[in-house]
This record gives structure tokens, sequence and C-alpha cells, in this order.
């Protein structure tokens, strides 16, 4: 990741703080399933303002989803009959996209079914598709990023029988940990605007501070035992370049969509705006009082204590899930998609989007093959070149090639978010199971905010 990229000032020298004012990680809770009756599920999600202290003593205007900030996460499993009952206590529109899902258009969440304030939307589908770790989040009309940057965002949970099987952590808060990282621009008095300059409209808006689930710097306390970590990049611009201060290895074991074929060891993983990953960290040989730094390049995230020795511990395994490749020979069609202009100017194929415009039409349950291209540059050296992450709505979609080369093993699974830089071109394949309305577009949220997303029929 290039060097503006990166935050411009050291989180407020959290290096140098005490250890004593370092603050824990909060866990965002599983929310509670109302409907007791085996493979259904029921959820109340209320859309709410709040007030939080990202810093001591200075009170934030923020937004949440049943609580003041972020929101709790919902686990479902595969197969389950879902209903949400998602209220908007809110004096203005809000959406709630179910980001990476394969639902129907009209319970996607996209900008058509916008939730008016004082109102419930009561979406509600069946899930079908592997074990994931998804999200959901607001996606409003040229109001996402607002809402996004200002706390409404929550991880969304699929388990199923091979998930189920693994031998991998699974106590939620203790060895299964939610990390959801974003990037903050706070004021002398602690407040969070979503004030765009020039600069946030071209480039997107990145903040000078790492947030991890609304905490600044946090610290995990961990044992010494092997650590499932569900990295979500929920910054509305930022790309992250996730190590360990040792230079420890690490297993990426899912991307976007699910589990990978096997597990990946790797020293850095990268991830693009709205982007997963999950990784085994194996803290086994590590004993009582060690202490190694999740970083962002070299930027401090999050520190984790091992703070006390593990009687047993999962282990790493090699092999995960069968994941059965598309043929290229049955693709059916093959559609451009060239993201280009800069700023307000943004662009999807020379269009901007257009509610009353269907941009592509699809056939139900056919491959195509999507090729991706990124022509947008900024201002010379100044601005350096746009990198757009490009994201699908209700399909998870297999990377076939990046730049006429095999994709990387980590890209190798189910995807939904693709990172297209500067110049680069992607092929995917992606076969589209739901009926309805979707949206394809950049998720810098800024640019999608500017246009940057066009609209697709699935009949």
């Amino acid at each position: 990741m290039e060097e503006q990229n990166r935050p411009s000032v050291d989180i407020e020298n959290t290096n140098d703080r005490a250890d004593e004012e370092r603050n824990k990680l909060p866990i965002p809770p599983l929310l509670e399933d109302k409907n007791p009756e085996e493979g259904k599920a029921e959820f109340d999600l209320n859309v709410q303002y709040g007030k939080k202290e990202f810093i001591e003593g200075k009170e934030a205007e923020t937004l949440g989803y049943n609580g003041d900030y972020l929101g709790p996460i919902i686990r479902v499993n595969k197969g389950d009959d879902v209903k949400i009952n998602v209220n908007n206590t809110l004096d203005e529109q809000t959406t709630v996209h179910w980001h990476g899902l394969e639902v129907p258009g009209e319970m996607d969440g996209g900008p058509h079914q916008v939730v008016e304030p004082d109102t419930t939307w009561e979406p509600y589908f069946t899930i079908d598709q592997p074990a994931a770790t998804l999200w959901y989040h607001p996606h409003l009309l040229h109001k996402t990023g607002e809402q996004v940057y200002k706390g409404l965002a929550g991880l969304f949970y699929i388990e199923d029988e091979k998930s189920k099987a693994l031998d991998l952590p699974k106590e939620h808060g203790v060895n299964d940990i939610p990390l959801v990282v974003q990037d903050k621009r706070f004021t002398q008095d602690g407040q969070i605007p979503y004030d765009l300059g020039m600069r946030d409209v071209m480039d997107g808006f990145k903040g000078d501070t790492i947030l991890v689930n609304g905490a600044i710097s946090p610290e995990l306390d961990v044992k010494s035992e092997v650590v499932r970590l569900r990295l979500l990049n929920g910054s509305n611009a930022r790309s992250y370049d996730f190590n360990f201060s040792d230079n420890r290895a690490f297993h990426q074991i899912a991307s976007d969509g699910g589990f990978l074929k096997n597990s990946i060891e790797m020293q850095e993983v990268s991830l693009a705006p709205a982007e997963r990953a999950e990784i085994l960290v194996d803290f086994r040989e590590y004993s009582a009082g060690d202490q190694v730094v999740l970083r962002d390049g070299d930027y401090e995230v999050m520190r984790i204590n091992i703070v006390e020795e593990a009687q047993q511990s999962s282990g790493i395994p090699e092999e995960l899930v069968d994941i059965v490749p598309y043929d290229r020979d049955d693709v059916v069609i093959t559609r451009e998609f060239v993201m280009s202009g800069m700023g307000p100017m943004v662009a999807i194929n020379g269009k901007q989007m257009d509610m009353d415009r269907i941009d592509e039409t699809l056939n139900l349950n056919e491959l195509e093959e999507w090729v991706v291209t990124n022509e947008s540059s900024g201002m010379g050296m100044m601005m350096g070149d746009t990198p757009h992450p490009f994201h699908v709505h209700g399909v998870q979609f297999q990377v076939i090639e990046r730049n006429g080369g095999e994709p990387p093993l980590n890209e190798q699974g189910w995807k939904d978010t693709v990172m297209v830089e500067s110049g680069e071109e992607v092929r995917l394949l992606a076969k589209f199971n739901k009926k309805g309305l979707f949206m394809y577009h950049c998720h810098i949220l800024e640019h999608e905010d500017s246009g940057m997303m066009g609209q697709f029929l699935v009949e």
C-alpha cells in the first residue's frame, strides 16, 4: 500500500501511552434470535442515534444498531428461514444492505429498499450459501459514506455443517474474535464530523486514527492457543496491510464468501474496503506475559496479550472445504466494466448511477464472465493513482485472472469484493441464483455516493 494510504499521525502516540491507559477490545455481542423454532430465526435491529466516548471525557455524536456505535453480530445457519425487523428510529431515511448475502433483490437492502423514519422494514430470506463472515451496512443513495462513517455497520455470520465440523476456534470473544477495522478523523473535542474536502471526494474519506470495534489502540487478552481473527475492513476508503510486529506467519482460512480450499500461510494480508479475511494465529509457543502487535504496515492497530497458558487448542487444518471451480467453457456472456474518472466525475462504463436506468439484464443461473478494469488515475504525482474495490450485490464470484495471470491463492475462494488498482484488469466468473434488481459499484463509499455505481436486473 502506498505511503499516502497510511495514517498521517502515529495514532495519538498510542505506542507511548502507559499500559494502564490502554483499553480492552470491545467484543460485539451476538444478537438474540427471537424464534426458538429449529431452522427459523428472527432478529430485531434498531437503527438509532448514539453518543460514544472514543476519547475519554469527550463524547461524539454517533449512529448504531441496537447501541451507540456499530451493531451486534447476526449469526444464522445454512438452511435457516430468516426474518429481520429493521426499525428506523432516525429522523432520516436509511437502508440496510446484507453485504455478501445471496438474497432476492427486494430483500437486498440497496438504494431501492428505503426505510423511512419511524417505520419498520421486514426482509425475510432463506440462507442457502456456505459458512462465511459477511456484514451489513446502509446503502442509501448519496448517503452511504456518512451513515457508515457515523457507525452503522455490523457483522453477519453464517455457519454450516462443514464449519461446525472443522477443528477451528469457535468460542466467541475468547478465541474466535471479530475485528471491525475503521479509521476516523477526530476534532479537538472528540467529534467525528463527516466533512468532505476536495481530497476526500477524490480519494475517499481517510482518517488519521485507526479503530477496532470502535476502540482506539485496544488490547486483546488471549490464551496460548490458536486464535481465529475475523477481519473486516469497515473503512470508507482506506486499505490495510495487516501483519504482526514479530513478522510471525499466520494462516488465512477464509475470504469474503467463506472458507478457502486450503489454509494459506502468509505474513501479511491486504484488505480493501469491504473485504474480509479470517486468519488463524498460533500462539501455542508463547508464554503468559508475552505480547504481539497487530499492525497495518508499521502502524499499531491492536496489542495482543498472552495472559495464560491454554490446556488444549485447535490446530491449523490444512484442508478446509471443496470449492468447485466454474468451467470457463460454460460462460454464456462476457461483460466489461470500466471504472474511470475522478472526484465527482467517477463512472462505470462512462455512466453514473441512475435509479431509473437498468444497466445490464442477466438471466438466472447462467454463468457470466465479467472483465473489470480501472482506467482511473489521480492528478499526477500529487494524488497518485486511484484504486477501486469492485463489489457486486447478490452473488459470490470466483476471480480467475488478475492482469492476465493466476490470482493469488487467497483470492481463489468465494469473493464479493475485489480490489482493482489503477491500470489493472480482473476477470471473474459469476452465476446469479436470485432474481431481482442489484447493484455493482466501487466500495470506496465517497465514489459510490458520487455515482460510481450501476444496476443490473436478474430475471
